[in-house]
């Protein structure tokens, strides 16, 4: 059985997050995602913690799910921490996530940071000045199965690689802690082919996941592996990221990294992105604003890696690009994604139902939807599974091309850069013109 999991996310608690996040319309959305798996987010805020503790109950090992049944999702508690200090004469910051197998190692994990008092109740991404390698002292002293994993490890601002406040390496980050490191998480900006240039990384598993801080946001990036119904845990879970075998950990399901906000170098300010030998040559400055241009993910690979671009070392375990759906419909439509238009259709196609055989199409009749090969389809469903032929019976011929030109990383991306999402293009404007040329042919309206 293919298991989807997301393992960080955000509450409502935690800054510039949206309201919306509370554990119903998370557990909502996973399934309409396609997500068995996601992660709470934010357990070290006592008012969220109290949230969970009343909405969840444990139904598998180290899984919960909504007590009142509104969701099929199982929830495993994650958290991440904040952590901001000085470390060879540099001002260091890091976010690191917490993985607990029960509330019980979690309120443990609580108490040990509040020993050393940390302001839990501020943030659900709480500011510290634990160094990396005593969070882990502190986590795995809670409970020893409690699961550490550097988040987006090559975000400027506060990942353990970042061009601003980042280490060289995960020894350096996490000194004698470092052999309590399993997998790193590799952020949006940055896909597996670019984190295979460094061996140093070869023995962790890369991770991905959404840090979604909206309900929409969730599964835009995410982790695929294959676990019986059965046998479906916590610790199997963590046993399969630990191992990393490709029987059990099937893919990472990733941004196309150009699509990341910190992918290039750049100045937002001035509209002004560029590449690692431009930033060179311009000595790291802006030649608009002559400020020091803000050093992004790929350059900051560039710098660590000892490998060419395209080699893949021994066991790595694979990924697929994903646009998220709704950015798809908007790009096929030329709107925003936002608008009302790419709302409707992305509800109707996430809530149509679709055949297990792949030559069906299904009608909307009650004795067809009473079929056993019949079921609700969701947004990884139809991103990576669906043919072209049953995507385009639950919206168009259009969009169907859309989906399949993405799966081929058939696509054309405005790379992002000093905090600004690339854009997608997945039509030329001359395809715009004739294919794309009369909506009313899209057959949705």
């Amino acid at each position: 059985m293919r298991i989807i999991a997301d393992l960080q996310i955000h509450s409502k608690y935690s800054r510039a997050c949206s309201q919306d996040l509370n554990p119903y319309s998370i557990g909502l959305w996973a399934d309409k995602k396609g997500i068995q798996v996601i992660g709470t987010g934010d357990f070290t805020h006592p008012k969220w913690l109290k949230e969970l503790k009343e909405a969840l109950k444990e139904t598998k090992p180290g899984l919960y799910q909504l007590k009142d049944k509104s969701a099929k999702a199982y929830f495993l508690l994650t958290s991440e921490i904040s952590s901001i200090y000085k470390q060879g004469e540099k001002l260091r910051r890091q976010h690191t996530c917490v993985f607990a197998p029960n509330f019980a190692a979690a309120d443990k994990f609580i108490a040990g940071l509040e020993a050393v008092g940390a302001n839990l109740k501020s943030d659900g991404r709480p500011i510290t000045g634990i160094h990396c390698d005593d969070l882990v002292k502190i986590a795995l002293e809670a409970d020893k199965r409690n699961f550490i994993v550097p988040a987006h490890v090559w975000t400027p601002h506060f990942g353990a690689f970042g061009s601003l406040s980042g280490f060289d390496s995960i020894e350096e980050a996490f000194g004698q802690q470092a052999k309590h490191i399993y997998a790193i998480e590799t952020g949006l900006s940055s896909d597996p082919k670019m984190n295979w240039q460094i061996s140093g990384l070869d023995k962790y598993t890369l991770v991905s996941n959404s840090d979604a801080h909206s309900l929409r946001k969730i599964g835009r990036e995410a982790n695929a592996f294959e676990i019986a119904e059965k046998d479906l845990s916590y610790n199997k879970i963590i046993s399969a990221i630990k191992n990393k075998n490709p029987k059990e950990f099937l893919f990472t399901i990733e941004f196309f990294p150009e699509e990341g906000k910190y992918h290039m170098d750049g100045h937002a300010d001035c509209k002004f992105s560029c590449g690692p030998e431009k930033t060179k040559a311009l000595a790291g400055i802006c030649p608009v604003c002559g400020k020091k241009l803000l050093v992004g993910v790929l350059n900051r690979v560039a710098k660590l890696a000892d490998r060419e671009f395209g080699f893949v070392p021994k066991n790595a375990i694979p990924f697929k690009s994903v646009i998220p759906l709704e950015e798809i419909i908007a790009d096929t439509f030329n709107v925003g994604t936002g608008s009302k238009r790419v709302l409707e259709v992305y509800e109707k196609m996430v809530g149509a139902q679709v055949s297990k055989s792949a030559d069906k199409q299904i009608s909307s009749s009650v004795e067809e939807k009473k079929r056993s090969d019949v079921h609700k389809t969701n947004e990884f469903e139809i991103l990576l599974d669906l043919t072209r032929e049953q995507i385009a019976g639950i919206s168009s011929r259009e969009i169907a091309e859309a989906i399949i030109r993405v799966r081929e990383g058939n696509v054309n991306l405005d790379d992002g850069y000093d905090g600004v999402f690339g854009k997608v293009h997945i039509f030329t404007e001359k395809e715009r013109s004739t294919l794309l040329r009369k909506p009313k042919q899209m057959g949705l309206f």
